[in-house]
C-alpha cells in the first residue's frame, strides 16, 4: 500500500536530484563558465528554483505531511518527516514570483561583483545590492509575520535553526568582553618575534599539487570530488560529487593551502553524510554552524596546531624545496601569527570573530530597515576602526565588497562562522579526551582515529538531531563558549 510518507520520500528524492543539477550548475558558474554565459545561466537557475518551489509547495505535499504524522514511523523516519515539514514551511511562505526574482537578482549581483570588486566599483555594486536587499526584506517580512519573530531572526533560522539575535547578542557580547584584550596582548607580544616571509614565487601548479597532497592526508575522497579555482573559496556540489575551490597568489602559498584545508573540512562532512538516506532531508548537514565547525576544526583546531604543521612540513619542502623563510619553526609561526587585517578569509582565529561581529551587526540593521545600502561603507569603516583598529575609507574592495555572501541575499549566514569556531573548539577538546593518543597520531600524520570519532559523533547523523542535541550527544553539553576561550588562551598564551 502506498503511504503518505512514501509519497513524500519520492517527492523529496526528486527535489534532491534537481538540487544536484542546480548545485553543479552554480559551481560551474563560479569556476568555468565564460562571462557571456551569465545571463542564460542565471535564467536557467531561476527557472530551476521555481520548478523546485512548485514541486515542494504543491497542495498534495501539505496533505501528505499531515497524513504522514498519523502513520507508524520509526525514529529516523520521524526525523526525516520533521525536516520535510521544515522545508515545506519555509518554501510555502514565498510566492513563485519572489523566488524567481531573488534568484535572478542574486545571480546578476554576484556575477557583476566579480569584476566590480577588483575595480573598487562601490557605486556599481550598490546598484545591484539594493535590489537584493529589497527582495531579502520582502522574504524576511513574510517569514517573520508567519513565525511571529523579527525579520532578521527569520533569515537566521534558515541557516542555524533555533538561533536568535538575542542569543547571538549574548554570545557575541561575552566575546567582546575578553577577546579585544587577548588580541591586543598577543599582537603586542608577537611584535618581539621575527616572522620571515618565505621567498616566492610559488608556482600555482606546485601550490595545487601541495593542496592535493594535503587533501589526501585529510582523507578527501577524490572519486567523489575535485579541487578547482574560484574568486572566492567555497565548497559546493553534492555528497557524491563534492566540489571545493581555492584561490592562488604566486607570492605566497599559505593562504591557498589553508583555504584548501578549510574547504576539505566541509567536504569530508558532506562525503560522510548517511549514504543510505541521501536524497532525503534527514541526510542533509544539520546546520551551517555545524558545517563551519567541521571546516574550522580542520583549519584551526587541527590545521594550525604545531603537530599538524610539523606533519605536513615535509610535503611543503617536497613541493617548494628549502628556501629562506621555509624553515620548520618559521613555517609554524607564520600559520599561528596574529595580525589584524582587512580581509576576513585571511584572518587569524583570534581576530576573526571581530570580522563576523561587524558583519552581523551591519546585516541585522540592514534587514530590519535601520540602515540602507548607502550607509554600509561608513558603518563598515567605523566598526573596523572600533574592533580591529583599521581604516577602510575609499577601499571598498578590501572592505564592504570583499565577501560574496550578500550578493545572493545570504543574510543570516555570517554568524555561523563564529558559532562554528565555538562548536569546533568544544568538539576537538572532547575528541582529545576521548582519544588519548590523538596528538601523537597527528604528529605521525595518522588522522584515522579523529575521523572515526567525527564520523561517529557528527557526520553520520546528518539532520537526525537538533543542533543542541547533536552537540550534547557528542560532548556531554550544549554549546559552551568557554571551550573557545580556553583554546585561544592556551594556544596563543603559549605563543606569547
Amino acid at each position: 500500500m502506498t503511504t503518505a510518507y512514501s509519497q513524500l520520500r519520492a517527492t523529496f528524492t526528486r527535489l534532491s536530484r534537481f538540487s544536484h543539477l542546480s548545485s553543479i550548475a552554480g559551481w560551474d558558474m563560479q569556476t568555468m563558465m565564460p562571462a557571456e554565459g551569465s545571463k542564460a545561466r542565471s535564467e536557467a537557475l531561476a527557472e530551476l528554483s521555481v520548478l523546485q518551489h512548485q514541486i515542494l509547495t504543491a497542495p498534495q505535499v501539505g496533505e501528505w505531511l499531515q497524513q504522514a504524522r498519523q502513520e507508524d514511523l520509526n525514529d529516523l523516519e520521524q526525523a526525516n518527516l520533521r525536516e520535510m515539514y521544515r522545508q515545506y514551511q519555509h518554501a510555502a511562505l514565498l510566492p513563485e514570483s519572489l523566488v524567481e526574482a531573488k534568484s535572478l537578482a542574486g545571480a546578476r549581483c554576484e556575477h557583476a561583483w566579480r569584476r566590480q570588486r577588483p575595480a573598487n566599483d562601490w557605486e556599481g555594486f550598490a546598484d545591484n545590492l539594493r535590489e537584493v536587499v529589497k527582495l531579502s526584506r520582502q522574504e524576511a517580512t513574510l517569514r517573520a509575520e508567519a513565525a511571529g519573530i523579527s525579520r532578521y531572526d527569520s533569515l537566521l533560522d534558515l541557516y542555524e535553526p533555533g538561533m536568535t539575535a538575542v542569543k547571538l547578542d549574548e554570545i557575541f557580547g561575552d566575546l567582546k568582553q575578553w577577546l579585544p584584550s587577548l588580541l591586543q596582548q598577543v599582537v603586542a607580544r608577537q611584535q618581539s618575534q621575527h616572522f620571515a616571509q618565505p621567498e616566492g614565487p610559488f608556482a600555482i601548479d606546485q601550490q595545487k599539487e601541495l593542496g592535493l597532497k594535503v587533501m589526501k592526508r585529510l582523507g578527501f575522497n577524490f572519486d567523489a570530488g575535485r579541487l578547482d579555482i574560484s574568486a572566492h573559496p567555497f565548497c559546493g556540489g553534492v555528497p557524491q560529487d563534492v566540489r571545493i575551490t581555492t584561490r592562488y597568489n604566486e607570492q605566497e602559498f599559505i593562504t591557498a593551502m589553508m583555504g584548501v584545508v578549510h574547504e576539505t573540512g566541509h567536504a569530508r562532512y558532506e562525503q560522510n553524510l548517511p549514504k543510505e538516506w541521501l536524497g532525503q532531508p534527514v541526510a542533509n548537514a544539520r546546520s551551517m554552524g555545524i558545517h563551519e565547525s567541521q571546516s574550522l576544526l580542520f583549519e584551526m583546531q587541527l590545521g594550525c596546531s604545531d603537530v599538524f604543521l610539523q606533519s605536513i612540513y615535509p610535503l611543503v619542502i617536497e613541493q617548494f624545496g628549502q628556501r629562506p623563510g621555509l624553515e620548520q619553526a618559521n613555517f609554524i609561526k607564520l600559520n599561528q601569527r596574529v595580525q589584524p587585517g582587512l580581509i576576513r578569509v585571511d584572518a587569524d582565529e583570534v581576530s576573526y570573530p571581530a570580522h563576523i561581529i561587524l558583519r552581523y551587526e551591519i546585516e541585522q540593521a540592514l534587514i530590519e530597515g535601520e540602515i540602507e545600502v548607502e550607509d554600509i561603507p561608513a558603518l563598515w569603516n567605523s566598526k573596523m576602526q572600533q574592533y580591529l583598529g583599521l581604516d577602510t575609507v575609499g577601499n571598498y574592495r578590501d572592505g564592504c565588497m570583499q565577501d560574496i555572501h550578500w550578493t545572493d541575499g545570504g543574510f543570516g549566514y555570517f554568524p555561523t562562522y563564529t558559532l562554528g569556531a565555538m562548536y569546533a573548539a568544544q568538539l576537538f577538546q572532547t575528541a582529545n579526551k576521548a582519544i588519548p593518543t590523538l596528538q601523537e597520531d597527528i604528529t605521525r600524520g595518522d588522522l584515522t582515529a579523529l575521523f572515526q570519532w567525527l564520523n561517529q559523533n557528527i557526520w553520520q547523523h546528518g539532520s537526525r538531531f537538533s543542533t543542541d542535541q547533536l552537540i550534547t550527544n557528542a560532548t556531554g553539553e550544549a554549546l559552551n563558549t568557554g571551550y573557545f576561550r580556553r583554546h585561544l588562551e592556551s594556544r596563543y598564551g603559549e605563543l606569547a
